[in-house]
Formats: C-alpha cells, sequence, structure tokens
C-alpha cells in the first residue's frame, strides 16, 4: 500500500497496556506500484517473510558505519513524508537499520527512531543479547516477564517525546498487540502507515548486500546441477526435494532461504505446488524447481524446468515461449526503466506466441532480507528502477492437469544496464531416465 498523510489508524481496541505472559555476466540493453490484484507470482504464499531459519543464519554484523547510514535515509524518508518518529518491530527493516536478529514473539520489541536523531530500544532484558547480536545500535530499555512492558513504553514514549507526535508505523508487519502498545503509551500520537516509505531505505543494494545475494545463487546453482544428476524416473518429488536440501547445505548454503517447490507432472503446473510424498516421476513429466539457498541473510531465488526421460508433445514450444520471455524481461531491466515496462516485455512475448492464457503471475518482484519485496514487476507499475535493486524475472506458463513450465533468475540493476547474478543454462534439458 502506497504511503498516504491522509491514512491513519483507528482507536486502540480495549485491553490496551496489560502485561503479556512469558511465554556474473554484463547484460546491457537499450530500450525497455503495486502488486497486481489478479496477477502473483509464483511463491506469494509461500514465503511472504524468509523463514526463521534462514533469516539468522549466517547472519552479518551491520558495522557501526553502515549502520549511521542507513538511519540516516531513514531519517531522510521521515522528513519526506513529515513525521517525527519511526517504530519498527522485528523484521527486515528492524535488522537493516540496527542489525538485530530479534524474531516476533509474544514479547513486544519495538525500535523507535525520531527524525532528529533521537532513537531508543524497548525490549524484553531476555532478548538483549539477540539485539546486540549485530552491534550496538542505540540505547534499550528493558523489561522482564515479572515487570511487564508497560512502564518501559512509557518511559520511552516520553523520553522521546511521542505525545502528540506523528509517527509512522510498519502497517504491514505490526501487529495489534504492539499497536496497543504504542498507543498506550504515546496517548494523542497521530499514527500513520508507513511500510511502503520505511522499506523504501532497503531498495538500492549495497556492496554488502549484492556480494550475499551473489554467493547465494552461486551455492544454490550448484546444489541444483548436483540434484539434478540424481533424478531418476520413479523418484518422488520428497525424495527429490531432500536431496536438493542436503546439496545446499553441502554446498555451503547457511540454509534454505524458502520452503523449495519441487514439482513434477500435473504438479508442476500449479505456481504454488505444495511436495507430495507419493508422487513419483514418470518419463515425460515436467520437474519444476523453485528455490534457493541463504547467505548471511540474504536469499537466492531460483527457478528452473527440466523433462525427464523425454520431452511431451506440445511443450517445446511452451518452453522455447518462457525462456524468450525471460530473455526480454532481463533485457527490458535498466535504470531508467519501471518495473511495469518489465511485465510489459515479458508478458508480450507470451501473449504473441498465443499461450496469454496461460499467464498465472506477475513477472517478478524484489529480493533483499525478505525474499519477495519492492519492486514488484506487475503491470501498471511505474516504479522507477535504480542501480543495486535486485530483482526475480520469472515468467511462467501452466497448462493445468498437465504441466508448468517458468524460468527465473536473479539480476541487478546496474549503472549501464544489469547483470545477472544466475548463470545456469536456460536451454530445455532432459535428464534421468
Amino acid at each position: 500500500m502506497r504511503f498516504d498523510a491522509e491514512t491513519r489508524f483507528d482507536a486502540a481496541p480495549s485491553g490496551v497496556g496489560r502485561r503479556e505472559p512469558p511465554a556474473r555476466r554484463d547484460e546491457r540493453s537499450g530500450q525497455a506500484g503495486r502488486p497486481g490484484a489478479s496477477r502473483r507470482d509464483a511463491g506469494d504464499a509461500r514465503r511472504a517473510t524468509i523463514p526463521r531459519r534462514s533469516q539468522g543464519a549466517g547472519a552479518r554484523v551491520v558495522n557501526a558505519s553502515i549502520r549511521t547510514q542507513r538511519k540516516a535515509r531513514l531519517r531522510e524518508v521521515m522528513a519526506r513524508h513529515e513525521l517525527d518518529a519511526v517504530v519498527l518491530v522485528p523484521g527486515p527493516n528492524l535488522r537493516y537499520v540496527t542489525g538485530a536478529q530479534n524474531h516476533p514473539s509474544e514479547r513486544r520489541i519495538a525500535y523507535v527512531g525520531r527524525r532528529d536523531g533521537r532513537e531508543l530500544a524497548v525490549l524484553p532484558a531476555l532478548e538483549l543479547g539477540s539485539f546486540r547480536s549485530g552491534g550496538e545500535a542505540c540505547e534499550v530499555v528493558t523489561w522482564t516477564d515479572a515487570t511487564g512492558d508497560v512502564g518501559a513504553f512509557r518511559e520511552v514514549a516520553e523520553r522521546l517525546e511521542l505525545r502528540g507526535a506523528r509517527i509512522g508505523v510498519e502497517d504491514v508487519r505490526m501487529r495489534v498487540f504492539e499497536l496497543d502498545a504504542l498507543r498506550n503509551a504515546a496517548g494523542d500520537a497521530d499514527v500513520v502507515r508507513a511500510h511502503d516509505a520505511v522499506s523504501s531505505v532497503r531498495l538500492r543494494k549495497d556492496a554488502s548486500e549484492i556480494e550475499a545475494i551473489e554467493r547465494a545463487v552461486e551455492l544454490s546453482e550448484r546444489a541444483l546441477e548436483h540434484t539434478l544428476e540424481q533424478v531418476r524416473v520413479g523418484m518422488t518429488e520428497r525424495e527429490v526435494f531432500e536431496r536438493l536440501d542436503a546439496a545446499l547445505r553441502d554446498a555451503g548454503s547457511h540454509g534454505p532461504a524458502f520452503d523449495a517447490i519441487v514439482a513434477t507432472g500435473p504438479n508442476a503446473a500449479n505456481p504454488h505446488a505444495v511436495v507430495r510424498d507419493d508422487a513419483r516421476i514418470e518419463p515425460g513429466h515436467a520437474l519444476l524447481f523453485d528455490f534457493g539457498g541463504s547467505y548471511r541473510g540474504y536469499p537466492a531465488d531460483i527457478t528452473r524446468t527440466v523433462f525427464v526421460g523425454h520431452v511431451p508433445e506440445g511443450a517445446a514450444a511452451l518452453y522455447e515461449a518462457v525462456r524468450d520471455a525471460n530473455e526480454a524481461g532481463r533485457r527490458a531491466v535498466v535504470p531508467g526503466a519501471t518495473a511495469g515496462s518489465v511485465d510489459e516485455a515479458a508478458s508480450r512475448v507470451l501473449r504473441e506466441r498465443g499461450f496469454g492464457d496461460l499467464v498465472l503471475h506477475r513477472t517478478g518482484h524484489g529480493l533483499g532480507l525478505e525474499v519477495h519485496e519492492a519492486p514488484y514487476l506487475t503491470a501498471g507499475n511505474d516504479q522507477v528502477l535504480e542501480p543495486g535493486m535486485v530483482m526475480t524475472i520469472e515468467p511462467g506458463l501452466y497448462a493445468t492437469d498437465r504441466f508448468g513450465v517458468r524460468i527465473e533468475d536473479d539480476v541487478v540493476v546496474t549503472e549501464g544496464g544489469h547483470r545477472s547474478f544466475t548463470s545456469f543454462p536456460r536451454d530445455l534439458r532432459v535428464v534421468g531416465g
């Protein structure tokens, strides 16, 4: 949702303030919103956020210099949107700005930063180590299960003068009971939705982030090749999934970035396929992999489709259309192009080949601390691409009850065009037998 100065939260519900119980190539091109409601890219539901095991695995410490730069950009966002302060809760924005590795739980945690540079964090004492795992981010006000958090939140509100302030919150991520604590402590503060505005500080990746994503891709491609060499007719989706998972770890990945899709036959025609325990690979089946390892907290997101034994009738034409759409989408990624124009470049190829009715999702999405984040490559999105933005290009076609084909690459916008992190071959491939 776009930041809107007129969009505010309603008054908090009753019960506010109660104590919570314990608990590699350079590719150049000449010329080339938000996610569409009717066109979703593959994997939205299964990976809105990176699973817990991969968020912290191998996480890189955010040093003081990086933190200073990121906080300065956050203050610029506050000034641009006329915010006096922002409140961050556990998730990618908190991790990006502070380096903290805390996860959402039944205990409330919040970082409050003011436009004038003052800042405090409030969290349970038992979470202090995780908060400081990324370095000394800011002064902390702690609470315990015995004392509850009401007093700690009030102290933060008083010291940062939040009463009457205009406060931006992560409306996509903040939970009601966290909003309750803020409203109870800050009284008549004007609390507004600011998720997109705050998250914009993460749009352009720095050198360390690009390095981590590129390494995650390299390790993932190594694991995929190793897995494909083992595929045989008669194996189940679960068996292939487990071999891919093991190969990722053996390659040096810090773990899977999300729950992988390994789908064969008709299941590959489901963009959100779930791995089945007893579905066996048959000759002529498509076998679709949508997966990625993580490295230093950053993910790869790769899709490749192969065929087992032989290519069934009609499949080659679909595959070639998707491969060419993927290439057109990558070529369209240049500075100054819009996210929507990249979607149109890829989608046009699929329509012109006569497969428009088999398109079920947008062309791609941003990639960073979240597997799915802005910019979203969807029709009508006028967001301008800038150097440092990382995104996926993943056109797909889905023939219901037969098979599906998707090819997904990870690319970064450069000053002169783009660079593809993924180099795994895109030509039609037959494996097993």
